[in-house]
Parts: C-alpha cells; structure tokens; sequence
C-alpha cells in the first residue's frame, strides 16, 4: 500500500473562514495556514500547489517541493524533487534515482532532438530539449543536469543563447590608463598604415596559466562500414562464465614441456590395431586424459572445489574438453573417466565432438565436469594461459606440437616438444600441488608404461 502527503502552506486570505475542518473529498486541515492532502494508492504528484475556497481546493501553478512518502513491506523511504527551475519556464531534467549500489550510468542515446515535443509522463529519452547538456556515451550520476526543457516553447532560444554566453570567455578588459599614457602621435602612424580590410587590434588579455587543451573528437571509420550483430545465447553465456572466472578466483598458471616422441610412437605402431579392433582412431587427447586422471589422483586437491567456507573433494573424475565450434565454445564431459579405458575414453570424445559440432549436444552433456583439458595446438597456438571454467579449480592446455633441438643422453637431437600449462585457483591450490601435478602429465605422457605398472 502506498500513502503520499502533500504539505503546503497557505496564507489566511486563501482560507474563508478560521478554521477548516473537512476540505472536499479526503481533504483534512490540521491548522489554519496550512493543509494536508491524504490519497490511498498514490504513487506520483504533478500538482502540488492549492488555494483552499468554501469547501474544496483548486490546483494553481506547481511551484511547491513535493514530498514523497513510500512503503514496501515494512520499509519507509522518502525522496524530495523539485518540478520546476527558477525562471518558471524552463525544466532541469535530471538523472533520477537508479536502484540501491548503482552510483551511475551512461546516457546511450536520445531519442528526442532539440525542438521536438513531448508529452508529460513521457520517458526522458523522449523529451523535449532546448539543450543537451550531457553528450551521448557519457557516464552521469543520479541528479545529474542531462537537458532543459522549455514548457512554452518560448526559451529554447533564451536557454540556447544563455549556455552559449556561458561557454565562450570573457572578453578581454581594456585599460584606459595605458591608452592615455600613450601619445596620439604615435598611435596615429600605426592607424595609417592599416588597411581597410583589416581587423582593428585587439586588447591584450591579461596573462593567465594556460588552459588545458580540449579532446578532439575521435575520428572514427563511417557507419555504412560497420555491422552490429546481436550476441548468441551461447556467446553470451560463455562471455558470462569465463568473466566470473577472473573476478571470482586467485589464477595462477605454472607451464612445463613434454617431450612426445614415445606417445606419439604407441600411436603410430599400434593405430591400424587399434581401429580394427575398437572401431576408433587412437588419437593424443586419450592418453593426456588417462595422464590427468593419474594426476588427479595424485594430487586430489586439484579434483576439489571451494564453496563458500568448506572444500568439497570429488571421488570421481569428470574430464571436460574444449571443444571449438562454429557457433562457439562449448565443453562436453567425460563421465567417470577414472573407470574408462583408452578405447571407452575415444569413442566418447568422438560422439560428444561430433554432437558439439552438429548442434545436437544437450545441457546434460555439457554440465557438470570437475576439471578441464583445452587443446589449443590444433589450432597452431604454441602457448598461453587457459582460464579456468566454472565452478572448476583447475584446467591443462595443450599447444603445438613443435621439432625442438634438446639433449638427450648429452648429445643434442631434434625432439617433438608441447608446452603445457596448467591455470589454478591459487586459493585453493599451492604452487607445490600445481607443479607436482604438471609433472605427473610429463611423466606419464613422456613414458604410457607408468600407467600399465601403476607407477
């Protein structure tokens, strides 16, 4: 429910009488000079000015300050607004109040230009302006003067010549006593010489410090060479998380280098194998997420989570894959990856991929997941920083894979190396766990056999 009073004082002469008791309709005086105005459901005053006549009230031209008293719930709040300026005829439209913990905002666009009409009640981006005072794109706070507005049409020119006035400087003050000081004869010569079409010499301002120089407008390339296309629900989503991933946790990201020759050996000599038999290309990405899985369980802290004050640990392992598609990124999970096999671990990342890339993956696919592999190599990238994906701790990036000259047994052979870089939540995780972690994935992708030994 929402009660508004309206308090105005009024002199003897608008009260016929010395005491009122009832003035029309839910209108009470409390005193001679002066009457309250009581309205169940009231919510806005545009009137507030009232000459009290025998038994009822007229409303005269709105020049009080309005005082608005709102309740929700059990909360009172009061707000005072001036209707109009000074000079009677021109309106101060101002930022109004924008919500609790919002300081300021910034003016988009207006939808009225200056000498267009507007109708009482209409949005401010659809008001009548005599002049824009605040520039569209800039930041303004509640209270804040965005524009003026003339309510007869009459000062638009009065206001427009008033701020012009205002901007330009002060001309510059003469100084008699110099020119009586100077001799006639000498002034004379100088007026000779002049010609006609020249400008007569103006006063020497007086000195003063320099004035900052004004921002020239950017030069920006034409509209025609611009298109504005709206965000996709998944762009948008994705833009949403990965920025709650930097304002929510402490990333750091250790790196290390794997040498791939042996890996990339087992999948050479036992592919054609390896496809007969499973029906499935044996690919790089299984072995890195058998070697996560075994660093996972190593190092346990990286499989949890922090919520709120507590930790949660995870006895199970849910791999998630970046994968990149035309529409955007999306990461399907491998369920229970710690149960699967590098067979199971293929066939899975080829139906999740191929659905990622069609369209069909559902939520369900995509949702959950406890830790994060991002295989940019495929893309050429030889290094950088993943950012971790929520509520996640920790994701591994894969990069490129790249001939580098290292030593081997103290001679110097070329190698196929990978950057690898792991992003934590420093929060959680300490620089110990993380490089542990990192070199678990080395271990075990530079020799598969730890993972047949369990070593």
């Amino acid at each position: 429910m929402i009660w508004g009073i309206v308090r105005r004082k009024i002199t003897s002469a608008q009260v016929i009488g010395q005491s009122v008791s009832k003035i029309g309709p839910r209108c009470h005086a409390t005193a001679q000079k002066e009457a309250i105005l009581t309205c169940r459901g009231f919510q806005r005053v545009q009137r507030s000015s009232y000459h009290i006549l025998s038994g009822n009230y007229v409303c005269s031209t709105p020049r009080s300050e309005v005082i608005e008293l709102i309740q929700k719930g059990s909360f009172i709040g009061s707000r005072s607004r001036l209707f109009s300026s000074d000079s009677g005829d021109l309106v101060d439209a101002v930022v109004p109040f924008m919500g609790e913990s919002i300081t300021d905002g910034t003016l988009a666009k207006f939808l009225k230009q200056p000498g267009d009409r507007v109708e009482m009640d209409e949005p401010i981006a659809q008001i009548e302006t005599d002049k824009l005072i605040a520039k569209e794109g800039e930041t303004v706070e509640p209270g804040a003067k965005i524009a003026v507005i003339s309510k007869s049409g009459e000062g638009v020119a009065q206001a427009a010549s008033a701020e012009k006035a205002a901007a330009q400087p002060p001309p510059a003050e003469e100084k008699p006593s110099a020119e009586k000081q100077t001799p006639e004869s000498e002034a004379a010569p100088a007026v000779k010489d002049k010609t006609p079409s020249e400008p007569p010499p103006t006063a020497k301002k007086p000195t003063s410090p320099p004035s900052k120089p004004m921002a020239s407008e950017p030069q920006l390339p034409p509209k025609d060479r611009e298109r504005r296309v709206p965000m996709t629900r998944l762009r948008k989503r994705v833009a949403t998380r990965l920025k709650d991933s930097q304002n929510t946790f402490a990333l750091l990201t250790t790196f290390n280098e794997v040498d791939m020759t042996n890996l990339m050996k087992l999948r050479s000599d036992y592919k054609d194998a390896f496809l007969e038999k499973h029906g499935v290309k044996l690919g790089l990405m299984s072995g890195f997420v058998k070697a996560a899985v075994s660093a996972l369980q190593h190092q346990p802290v990286v499989n949890a989570v922090i919520d709120g004050d507590d930790i949660i640990y995870r006895d199970y392992i849910d791999i998630s894959f970046a994968v990149g598609t035309k529409k955007g990124l999306v990461v399907p999970v491998i369920r229970n990856s710690e149960r699967m096999n590098f067979a199971e671990i293929e066939k899975e990342i080829s139906t999740l991929a191929k659905k990622a890339n069609d369209g069909s993956i559902s939520i369900d696919e995509m949702a959950g997941g406890t830790f994060t592999i991002s295989n940019g190599g495929v893309y050429g990238s030889l290094l950088s920083t993943p950012i971790i994906n929520p509520p996640q701790s920790a994701i591994l990036g894969m990069h490129s894979i790249v001939n580098r000259p290292m030593v081997v047994g103290g001679n110097v052979v070329p190698r196929p190396m990978m950057y690898i870089a792991l992003t934590y939540d420093h929060r959680l995780i300490d620089g110990r766990e993380a490089v542990f972690f990192l070199r678990r994935i080395k271990d075990i992708v530079e020799d598969p056999r730890r993972l047949l030994l369990d070593i």
